[in-house]
């Protein structure tokens, strides 16, 4: 199997598995999706769906935000893990959206990741999801199976990245990324897969990999 036709099997596999592709986190617009992202940071999309709820209702603007204490809002993020950074980073982005864009999360790479507590993946997913510009935001899943379907060299999350837009076409982009991950949280977690669930690496993948899921 080609490259190429690698590529085409998984975009075909994924489509039938997920053609519906619900954002993660629960938001109801750019800022709140923003802070949840930020939250999601070495914590799972489950348990920041458990804590923002508290948390958006104490303050889902900027302004209501920076009305709290850093105290505050890391007492109800606690769950997430790095409270104390991630509670810092929520209050001074507020400030700054206020200050420098009228409360309005700015619409390009370079800005979202000026904020405290944004870095590239963060805002590949505020403008993937927020505003619907092609990126390929890399988690730990897609940087598994990237690897394991010999698509990338495992070398680091930029590579994968890089790999992963040269390889999938940039209109896919937005629903693909989500598909992985959807594709590695059901059948292909780090640890516990076999062939038998994760039947796109038996298929495609690099043979060290596919010795590993036997």
């Amino acid at each position: 199997m080609t490259k190429q036709e690698k590529v085409k099997y998984i975009i075909d596999e994924l489509e039938k598995l997920y053609p519906e592709t619900p954002i993660p986190l629960d938001h109801t617009d750019e800022y709140t999706l923003l802070i949840a992202v930020l939250l999601s940071a070495q914590c799972t999309d489950v348990r920041v769906n458990k804590v923002t709820p508290a948390l958006f209702k104490m303050a889902n603007t900027p302004s209501e935000m920076i009305k709290h204490t850093t105290e505050e809002i890391k007492e109800i993020i606690r769950p997430c893990g790095l409270s104390p950074r991630k509670s810092k980073a929520i209050y001074d982005l507020s400030h700054i959206l206020l200050d420098k864009y009228n409360g309005i999360v700015p619409k390009s790479f370079e800005q979202l990741e000026e904020l405290p507590g944004v870095g590239h993946k963060t805002a590949s997913v505020v403008m993937s999801q927020a505003f619907g510009v092609p990126a390929f935001p890399v988690d730990t899943h897609i940087h598994r199976l990237m690897y394991r379907w010999n698509l990338t060299n495992g070398k680091n999350v930029d590579q994968t990245e890089k790999d992963a837009k040269r390889l999938f076409p940039r209109e896919i982009w937005n629903k693909l990324h989500l598909q992985i991950i959807f594709y590695g949280r059901e059948y292909s977690p780090a640890r516990g897969a076999s062939i038998k669930t994760d039947y796109i690496t038996a298929s495609v993948g690099r043979k060290s990999e596919i010795k590993k899921l036997k």
